[in-house]
């Protein structure tokens, strides 16, 4: 059943990315040019058009994923003692293992990089501190290494493995945040840091912004008590309503479009 529902996950999400429907209207006003129905296809041009418009234009886009990344404020970490974090969670959706690891001998790193160089930086300032990293890969036919592997490599080229060799922990099975969650559980109870009392303190979690919410109220349905380190945001706190930049708006609707359809499928099956 979760195979099924990743599956469809992404298809649904396929469907729905305003930047698809631009290739669905060209074909539709391409089968109606040959059917010599020039009206027609004079409308789906346009409304390819329009889509294109859409997207590009990034506020269209900037005001939705800014109202998702504000969902879950930044935890000033200067505020909490160290005694009171249980560990560190990074989750996967930031690296590419894969092939390109494997062919190139090189571990690539997407627009998410926050997610990483963060990891790095708490790992860094709470050396005594177990962490996690989680996932295998959020792709529907993975190759290669997966993404906790190529943590695993990044860590060794940074000099760290040593240092790490008794905190660091890695869940490569995972190939979405329900999934994550839940192997996730397991480990936290068995490496978390302690209270005087003996009870699990929350562990630092590290995510993109946009994605935060919904990690947090997944974590949350599984009495799992987080504190949010949100990373990797792409909306400033204004918006500038004369920009306009297909590559740009076409990663935000693609992360908005992600959020959303993960919100309302994990909604619908119970998940959240």
């Amino acid at each position: 059943m979760d195979t099924i529902f990743f599956i469809l996950s992404k298809a649904v999400q396929f469907c729905i990315e305003p930047l698809n429907w631009v290739i669905i209207f060209v074909l539709l006003s391409l089968l109606f040019l040959s059917l010599r129905k020039p009206h027609l296809c004079k409308r789906f041009l346009l409304l390819a058009l329009f889509d294109l418009l859409i997207v590009g234009w990034l506020p269209s886009s900037e005001v939705f994923l800014r109202a998702l990344e504000n969902a879950v404020p930044k935890t000033n970490l200067s505020q909490i003692a160290d005694s009171d974090i249980g560990g560190i969670i990074i989750l996967g959706g930031a690296i590419e293992g894969g092939n390109i690891a494997i062919d190139r001998g090189e571990v690539s790193i997407y627009s998410s990089a926050e997610r990483v160089t963060k990891a790095f930086e708490l790992i860094r300032k709470y050396p005594n501190l177990p962490f996690i990293f989680s996932g295998y890969s959020g792709r529907l036919n993975p190759k290669g290494l997966s993404e906790a592997d190529a943590f695993k490599q990044l860590i060794a080229e940074q000099g760290l493995s040593q240092e790490t060799e008794k905190t660091a922990h890695y869940e490569n099975q995972s190939r979405n945040t329900y999934e994550n969650v839940l192997y996730l559980r397991p480990m936290m109870q068995d490496f978390g840091a302690r209270s005087e009392s003996g009870a699990i303190q929350p562990w630092l979690l590290i995510t993109s912004a946009s994605h935060m919410y919904r990690a947090e109220k997944i974590f949350q349905m599984q009495g799992i008590e987080v504190i949010p380190v949100p990373v990797d945001y792409q909306t400033a706190n204004s918006l500038n309503w004369t920009s306009f930049d297909l590559e740009d708006g076409t990663q935000n609707w693609h992360k908005l479009v992600h959020e959303v359809v993960g919100l309302l499928a994990y909604w619908i099956t119970g998940k959240l």
